[in-house]
């Protein structure tokens, strides 16, 4: 098994077994960015396999500075964004009107009442719009202006999105926190 270095310097050779291990040793986490970004997980696959193509085709812009994984997880959240501008005319969106703004402020939440899937399906089912910039502001770490950017919407579309993101997030969460006390009164 190659080190990173030498998995990198195969697979500028377009070395077909050090593609194969490069994939075989991060597309599982790889996978878990991009189930972040949409609800199924074939279209996650689909995002997986084409923003590999893209990590092999650029992999000789990799200097080795800063770790592989996160320069492989910028390409693929990238993959992602670019998949939702083409997508985003085949996909359903919420108006905003229909969106309940209950404030559900004062409702904590504890952090062991949901495991990692529970709170995946919850973001997972946001519509795609909210999904995306939830993502990227809470996840990824991008600034309202620089997702404003990505996505080509203005600042305060993104602010109001991720706001309603929140408030939709909470929504789900208390009503499965509802139906986590009903089980364990059983």
């Amino acid at each position: 098994m190659l080190n990173e270095k030498q998995l990198v310097r195969q697979c500028v050779k377009h070395n077909r077994r050090a593609q194969k291990q490069l994939f075989e040793r991060y597309s599982g986490l790889l996978l878990g960015i991009c189930r972040r970004y949409v609800a199924e997980t074939s279209e996650a696959e689909d995002i997986l396999q084409e923003g590999f193509l893209k990590i092999y085709l650029k992999i000789n812009e990799y200097k080795g500075i800063g770790s592989l994984i996160a320069w492989m997880a910028r390409i693929i959240i990238n993959t992602a964004i670019t998949h939702f501008h083409k997508n985003r005319k085949h996909h359903f969106h919420y108006d905003i009107e229909e969106v309940n703004e209950t404030d559900m402020e004062d409702f904590m939440f504890n952090e062991l009442d949901f495991n990692r899937e529970e709170l995946l399906n919850v973001v997972s089912s946001l519509p795609r719009g909210y999904r995306m910039i939830f993502n990227l502001y809470a996840v990824e770490g991008f600034k309202h202006k620089e997702i404003a950017g990505l996505l080509e919407i203005d600042v305060n579309t993104s602010k109001s999105q991720y706001s309603r993101a929140r408030k939709l997030i909470r929504k789900k969460l208390k009503y499965l926190s509802k139906t986590h006390n009903i089980k364990e009164e059983k």
